[in-house]
């Protein structure tokens, strides 16, 4: 018989019975596992225990470990394959006669007019010429140290002894001459050069680098350009140089053509080697900047096209040469002194070397003396 009341069937408002609930049969207990409606608990789905919710500081330290090794990885990646791109063609080790090592550490900083890698139409388009060998188109010693950094200007034109050599390919023994500065690249190349440096200086050469023509333009150019501010009008047919007066972005041929100009200089020579250390500085700045650095795009081009026509030393190490560079933008920055070695006789007539320059005696041996002693710069 059915025994729950006719209420459970008749009011369409609840279809349990009374308010108060279910109306059970006789003898029910009070409560059972189908009587839960009254009882206040609420149904769905069970908490997750404490243990087994999402541990956001875990993740986010996993997270953080992952991204610093990927980077390590990448780091050390670019730094070996930046490493092995590097020409290490000269050998300072062999070089006989070298003065003993002093405090600080002396780069010498070569341009030369090295053609290779250019075409026809890019030397034309350069304003290069066709002419066969190498020489030099400037020269700088970069000496860093305890006292700041001096960035030294050595005229391809300075009248200098060239120590005692043997011909690479001849074999054939020369003596000890006088001639231009230039001569020494001209006959012995790299190592010629920077013996004939120690001799007249005093300074023992820890590092040597070279770009030509050709790198220097795929290095500008992927940087983007260089910004310089240019003082006054420059036009200059050799160089192709044709610049306005005022600030500017240089690319490669336009930074080529700028750096080779002199006509428009009163001291020709001179100024340029100004123009070129202004420049110089503005492209290690650039280089050396966050927005390079920080960006894969701009760093691995301005890597490879750098590196691939750059010729430095056995020993210079890739961070030798970042560090090369830092100290170049330091002097950009204020922190160091730029300057032209001395001169005592300019315009000096010169047997069968044309017109030559003479360093001072005085000041530039009392320049020397200070680098080699890593002591602040005096000399004016």
């Amino acid at each position: 018989m059915n025994q729950w009341p006719d209420a459970r069937n008749n009011d369409p408002r609840n279809p349990y019975g009374s308010p108060g609930g279910p109306i059970r049969p006789e003898g029910s207990p009070a409560s059972s596992s189908h009587d839960g409606y009254n009882t206040g608990q609420v149904y769905g789905r069970t908490p997750a225990p404490r243990s087994a919710r999402p541990n956001w500081r875990k993740r986010i330290t996993v997270g953080l470990l992952a991204f610093l090794a990927v980077l390590l990885v990448v780091s050390v990646s670019t730094y070996f394959w930046a490493d092995s791109k590097l020409r290490r063609e000269v050998d300072l080790g062999r070089l006989a006669d070298r003065p003993p090592a002093g405090e600080g550490t002396n780069y010498l900083i070569v341009g030369s007019d090295s053609r290779e890698g250019l075409s026809d139409e890019d030397k034309k388009d350069l304003h290069t010429g066709s002419a066969d060998g190498k020489r030099t188109d400037s020269m700088m010693i970069l000496h860093t140290g305890d006292n700041g950094t001096t960035m030294l200007s050595l005229p391809r034109d300075s009248y200098v002894t060239i120590p005692a050599f043997t011909g690479a390919k001849s074999g054939k023994q020369y003596p000890a001459s006088a001639h231009k500065l230039n001569q020494a690249y001209s006959d012995g190349g790299a190592e010629l050069l920077v013996r004939t440096v120690e001799f007249n200086t005093g300074l023992r050469i820890d590092h040597y680098a070279e770009i030509g023509f050709g790198g220097f333009r795929s290095l500008v150019d992927s940087l983007g350009g260089v910004d310089m501010c240019i003082d006054k009008p420059v036009k200059d047919r050799d160089s192709g140089a044709d610049f306005k007066a005022g600030c500017q972005t240089l690319d490669g041929k336009q930074s080529l053509a700028f750096v080779r100009q002199r006509h428009q200089e009163a001291d020709q020579d001179l100024g340029r080697m100004r123009n070129q250390q202004k420049f110089l500085n503005t492209l290690a700045k650039q280089a050396a900047s966050p927005s390079t650095i920080l960006n894969p795009f701009r760093l691995y081009p301005v890597i490879g096209s750098g590196l691939d026509t750059l010729i430095v030393d056995e020993d210079m190490e890739l961070w030798d040469l970042t560090s090369m560079f830092w100290a170049m933008k330091g002097v950009t920055g204020g922190d160091g002194k730029q300057m032209t070695v001395p001169i005592g006789n300019a315009n000096l007539p010169t047997r069968g070397d044309g017109v030559a320059v003479k360093w001072d005696p005085v000041k530039s041996k009392q320049l020397f003396a200070q680098l080699k002693n890593d002591e602040k710069v005096t000399v004016s």
